[in-house]
């Protein structure tokens, strides 16, 4: 059973853009906030086995915060909010309309394996790292 407390950052385990963007996060999050887990992953089938389907289907990260789930644009700028520091000043992409910045995020969703490649397998984590990947 996966605790309801923690925030869980659902991310594409194959794709190098997206284990790059966790590896970016772990080093950024200086609070230990985030833990991951791969779409690929039993945790997440367990944890957005109650989404609606078009949510799970979704090409996009899923963030699980405070209870609340967040997908796509509104998922790396939630992120963003939670490392602090610079990463904050990300909020200031929150004043263009959710259809643009999902426009965006979802071309480089949908291009991601093509511009930045793919994995085999999922990746192993840092050793230092392990505790927080579910």
């Amino acid at each position: 059973m996966v605790p309801q407390d923690i925030s869980i950052v659902f991310f594409d385990g194959v794709c190098i853009l997206c284990n790059s963007s966790v590896q970016l996060i772990l080093k950024n999050d200086c609070k230990q906030y985030f833990y991951f887990a791969t779409l690929q992953s039993d945790v997440a089938k367990e944890v957005l086995l109650h989404l609606p389907e078009e949510i799970r289907q979704k090409d996009s990260i899923i963030l699980r915060d405070k209870g609340r789930f967040y997908v796509q644009s509104a998922a790396a700028l939630r992120i963003g909010y939670r490392l602090g520091g610079w990463w904050y000043l990300t909020q200031i992409l929150w004043i263009f309309p959710t259809f643009f910045r999902d426009y965006i995020y979802g071309l480089i969703a949908r291009n991601r394996y093509k511009w930045f490649g793919k994995k085999e397998q999922c990746m192993l984590p840092d050793p230092k790292w392990t505790a927080r990947f579910l």
